[in-house]
C-alpha cells in the first residue's frame, strides 16, 4: 500500500504540474504579425501627427501662423486632431480594438475635412492619396489575418 500513495512526477494528480494558466499561445500567423507592425508603424506616424497638432497650438511651429490668429473653426479642428491622433496612436501602439476604431476615426474625419472643407484642414493631394491607402492597407491586412486564423 505504500508504493499505491506515491505519485510520479507529471501525473495528473501530481501537484507541481498543477497549473492554472493556460498553456503558451499558438504562434502568430504572418498575416497578423504583418497587421501588428503596420499598426505600430502607422502608431509611429499618428503620433508625429498628434505632436505636431499640439506645436501648433503652443505655436512652437517656425513660420506657421499663430494659433490665435486661426479661424474658430480651424481652431477647433487643430485642437479635435491634437487630442484624437495620439489617443490614436496609442491604441493602435497597443494593437486594440478601440484604437483601430478610433484611428479609423480619426482618418476618415480627416480626410473627409481635407476633401469638403479645404479651407478648415489644408492638405495636399498626395497626402490625401497617401492617407487613404494606409486606410485601405489597414482593411486588406485585417481581412487577410482573420481569414488566416480560420
Amino acid at each position: 500500500m505504500r508504493g499505491a500513495l506515491k505519485l510520479r512526477r507529471g501525473s495528473v494528480g501530481d501537484l507541481s504540474s498543477d497549473r492554472i494558466e493556460r498553456s503558451a499561445a499558438a504562434p502568430r500567423t504572418t498575416w497578423d504579425t504583418l497587421l501588428v507592425w503596420f499598426m505600430r508603424i502607422t502608431a509611429l506616424a499618428w503620433l508625429a501627427k498628434g505632436v505636431l497638432s499640439w506645436a501648433s497650438i503652443l505655436d512652437v511651429v517656425p513660420g506657421a501662423r499663430a494659433f490665435e490668429t486661426e479661424p474658430v473653426g480651424r481652431q477647433t479642428v487643430i485642437v479635435y486632431f491634437a487630442v484624437i491622433d495620439l489617443t490614436a496612436a496609442v491604441g493602435l501602439w497597443l494593437t486594440s480594438a478601440w484604437g483601430g476604431v478610433v484611428w479609423l476615426l480619426a482618418a476618415t474625419s480627416a480626410l473627409t475635412l481635407a476633401v469638403l472643407t479645404p479651407q478648415l484642414l489644408p492638405m495636399p493631394l498626395p497626402l490625401i492619396a497617401a492617407q487613404a491607402s494606409i486606410i485601405a492597407i489597414y482593411f486588406v491586412l485585417s481581412w487577410l489575418a482573420a481569414r488566416e486564423i480560420r
